[in-house]
């Protein structure tokens, strides 16, 4: 399968590009930035301009004859706080939109989209309505960013109500971490609280990749939303102390293990065969 991945040089993007390279599919990065080794080709891309988005996704003349089959949008500002929520809101949209109308245009009928754990109400300062948070949780964006991801969502649902063979994949990543990071994890037993802003949670970007490549190899239709992250959290502090001293009094839906993800991974385990297998404590000791 011939994929087009947006910001295929930023920390998923590179991890993406590997795992969809090495599982045999033809990858392009699509980017303003360069990516900082080259394993496929790469093409500087702004995907606020829709002309350069359509242009880039409809292919390339090095390759008149392979056409883009299916394409993963990475491409954003990545978090709140890099720059005005403003911005932050007006590059996000306009991004995804043109993406999703430009796959339109084309007839490409595969598309697996970067939406976000914030939208499950990140930063927690409030209290979450039960434990674990899943995707029949009420989204309660918080930020300029976690609401261009839920307008995102809802572009996506709009898309494919108008093509009913459509499918839009909305992955609602948790805080993505290589494998350079896990070195800091025991650290943070210092200060639970400073890990609360997403519940102790984590994605490791080589099973966020694999999450994105089951995505494209689904052969479901329209717009579907699942969370993403790994099957344990951050800290080795059990989820019933964190719990009691951060949330006191919210419900559990099911019960969990003392260091499982409070972020529910089921759906996507179910539906799409997700299965994380690169747990921070393989590489370092809690």
């Amino acid at each position: 399968m011939r994929v087009l991945v947006t910001g295929g040089s930023g920390k998923l993007g590179r991890a993406t590009v590997r795992h969809l390279i090495e599982s045999g599919h033809d990858v392009i990065n699509a980017d303003v930035i360069e990516p900082r080794e080259s394993l496929c080709p790469f093409v500087k891309v702004d995907f606020e301009d829709m002309r350069a988005t359509l242009e880039a996704i409809a292919g390339f003349d090095w390759d008149h004859n392979r056409k883009t089959e299916a394409v993963v949008h990475l491409a954003a500002i990545p978090m709140p706080g890099k720059v005005a929520p403003a911005e932050v809101f007006r590059v996000n949209t306009v991004s995804t939109f043109n993406v999703f109308e430009a796959c339109r245009l084309l007839g490409i009928k595969n598309v697996v989209w970067a939406s976000s754990e914030t939208l499950l109400g990140i930063p927690y300062t409030i209290k979450p309505e039960y434990f674990p948070a899943d995707e029949d949780y009420p989204p309660r964006p918080e930020t300029a960013y976690s609401l261009s991801k839920h307008l995102g969502e809802e572009m996506a649902r709009q898309y494919c109500r108008w093509d009913k063979d459509l499918k839009i994949v909305c992955l609602r990543f948790s805080n993505v971490m290589e494998e350079s990071e896990y070195a800091d994890f025991p650290g943070f037993e210092k200060n639970p609280g400073g890990r609360r802003f997403n519940l102790w949670t984590y994605i490791d970007a080589r099973d966020g990749a694999q999450a994105i490549r089951k995505s494209l190899e689904w052969g479901g239709t329209g717009a579907e939303i699942f969370i993403i992250a790994n099957e344990d959290g951050v800290m080795t502090t059990s989820n019933k102390d964190l719990v009691d001293r951060f949330y006191p009094g919210v419900p559990f839906k099911h019960q969990v293990a003392d260091n499982q993800t409070l972020l529910s991974i089921d759906k996507a385990k179910s539906i799409l065969g997700y299965k994380p297998e690169h747990s921070w404590r393989r590489y370092v000791s809690a």
